[in-house]
């Protein structure tokens, strides 16, 4: 690949906040056509280092470096009007929550036409058509529909796709693509990625930050792998994936779930130990679910049963009807057709009163546990409330879930805003084990994480499940996590189940077309071994 001038480059680039460095000393550029991945933890600086060359490293920020251009133009010297030339024109910026990015009081078309209007792009008169065009040539069906619609009223993947379509609207030499794909459909993650790679095609500069290193591996042309706010390892991207020099990179690799890693613990590489699933133990089994929104049917006729010891996945893309199955699972909502038995007793069609002695059998940890904790309350008290326990008691139980998930007791003390997100999630762990229940019902516990929080939270369910013989409801849009995890797994699309069995052999050897159209959309890495 022929390379020309870099649109981007830092020599010695520093960034602090209040006196403490998070970004140390980064040298790189970024050249047309070519794809630059940053990968690491989350505080390792990955984002940090991308808002700085927009600018918006963010208020209280200090940057310096010994070399900082954009487009041959020294940057240190920029003032508000200089980084706003840069931004959209020059530089187009997508971020992981398009719900979060995109103005909810506006239009999609309102918002694509912004940048439009902003650098003079095209003329008024044209400026409606340009942004049907930017939302097609994004992959968006039906863009003159869509223009009209809010945020709110789009699917995780078609807001995403609006996002790029807003970030490209002044066609920027640059991309800067920040965590663009997490918690996506594989099918959805590929279309983005495809839409990325035709932007790199055509001359445009990618910036991928990413903690997906099977997305890295699929379009990047070179690596930066960030620790502690340094570059430990840099190269081209099939050299550093598959050889990897540096200790974190090879760890960071082997935590990556998939078919290889089936039966070994991902943060030890060694054998998980496991008792076999007790097939003559029924703990949870659904009959013909039916649910309907409108005239729409979400979930349409789904049976299953579950295990002691046993993990089934559920996978499908967003609206197929995974989390409304989860809750109908958990009795938080009633099917309209069918019904659920919780350890062969009935479980739908209750009223709460009733269904309250059994209600600490089956438990939910969920994608993002922040928003169901109640901000005021500690972790301690958080993991307490569904205990029934005299007050001496109840504080010995949560100290003793807390070291079981690998936490200290000081952390009782603070509060969920303080914590990072892989801690968050085993606090929300903790307080599902409290009641000892029978089921944990997974719904996307680990997509939001870094894949060495992700390896250690899958480690601990199954150490959990290993300890205790529960059974696990694990939905997750992820298939390798679903095929390093899962004995058995359930393909939904539209409502209904199209395929069920051994996850070997539904993932290896999958018989219906979606399911077909899925694992080919998966992203493939190769891990090195050990």
């Amino acid at each position: 690949m022929s390379i020309g001038h870099p649109l981007a480059e830092v020599e010695d680039l520093r960034v602090s906040f209040g006196g403490s460095e998070v970004v140390r000393g980064l040298s790189f550029s970024i050249a047309p056509g070519e794809c630059v991945a940053i990968v690491g933890e989350s505080g390792s600086g990955k984002s940090v280092t991308a808002r700085t060359l927009l600018g918006l490293a963010g208020p209280g920020s200090a940057v310096r470096a010994s070399r900082f251009t954009i487009a041959g133009k020294d940057a240190l010297g920029f003032g508000p009007r200089q980084w706003r030339a840069v931004r959209g024109r020059f530089a187009g910026l997508v971020l992981q929550d398009a719900l979060v990015s995109l103005d909810p009081l506006r239009t999609v078309g309102a918002e694509i036409a912004e940048p439009l209007a902003v650098h003079d792009v095209v003329p008024r008169a044209r400026r409606a058509d340009r942004v049907l065009e930017l939302l097609e040539a994004a992959g968006v069906p039906d863009p003159r529909a869509r223009a009209g619609q809010y945020p709110h009223e789009l699917s995780g993947g078609l807001r995403q796709r609006a996002l790029i379509a807003s970030a490209i609207a002044a066609d920027p030499e640059l991309i800067i693509a920040d965590e663009p794909t997490t918690a996506l459909d594989v099918t959805v993650q590929a279309q983005v990625l495809r839409l990325l790679a035709e932007r790199k095609a055509g001359g445009a500069a990618l910036l991928l930050i990413s903690h997906d290193l099977a997305v890295v591996a699929s379009i990047a042309d070179r690596i930066l792998v960030m620790r502690e706010g340094r570059i430990v390892e840099e190269g081209p991207a099939a050299d550093v994936l598959t050889t990897p020099a540096h200790d974190y990179t090879r760890a960071l690799l082997a935590a990556v779930p998939s078919a290889a890693s089936r039966g070994t613990r991902l943060t030890t590489a060694t054998p998980r130990v496991r008792p076999a699933p007790n097939p003559s133990a029924q703990v949870l089994a659904a009959t013909a679910l039916g649910r309907s929104y409108g005239p729409r049917r979400v979930v349409d006729d789904v049976s299953f049963a579950l295990h002691e010891g046993e993990t089934l996945g559920v996978v499908g893309e967003s609206g197929s009807g995974k989390t409304t199955l989860a809750r109908l699972a958990l009795g938080l909502l009633e099917p309209h057709h069918g019904r659920v038995a919780l350890h062969q007793r009935k479980w739908s069609h209750l009223t709460e009163r009733a269904r309250r002695p059994l209600r600490h059998r089956i438990q939910l940890v969920s994608q993002n546990p922040l928003d169901s904790f109640d901000p005021r309350h500690t972790v301690g008290r958080l993991v307490a409330e569904p205990l029934r326990l005299p007050k001496p008691q109840r504080r010995d139980r949560v100290l003793d879930l807390l070291a079981r998930v690998g936490l200290p007791p000081e952390t009782a003390a603070r509060h969920p805003r303080e914590l990072s997100g892989g801690q968050r999630q085993r606090v929300a762990i903790a307080r599902a084990l409290g009641p000892r229940p029978d089921v944990l019902v997974c719904d996307e516990p680990v997509s939001a994480l870094d894949v060495s929080i992700q390896a250690q939270v899958l480690d601990l369910l199954a150490d959990i499940q290993d300890e205790y013989g529960t059974a696990l409801l694990f939905i997750s849009h992820d298939l390798g996590v679903v095929h390093h995890l899962a004995d058995r797994v359930l393909v939904m699309k539209d409502g209904r189940v199209v395929e069920e069995g051994d996850v070997e052999e539904v993932f290896t050897r999958p018989r219906h077309p979606y399911t077909r159209a899925l694992v080919a959309a998966v992203p493939r890495l190769h891990v090195p071994a050990n």
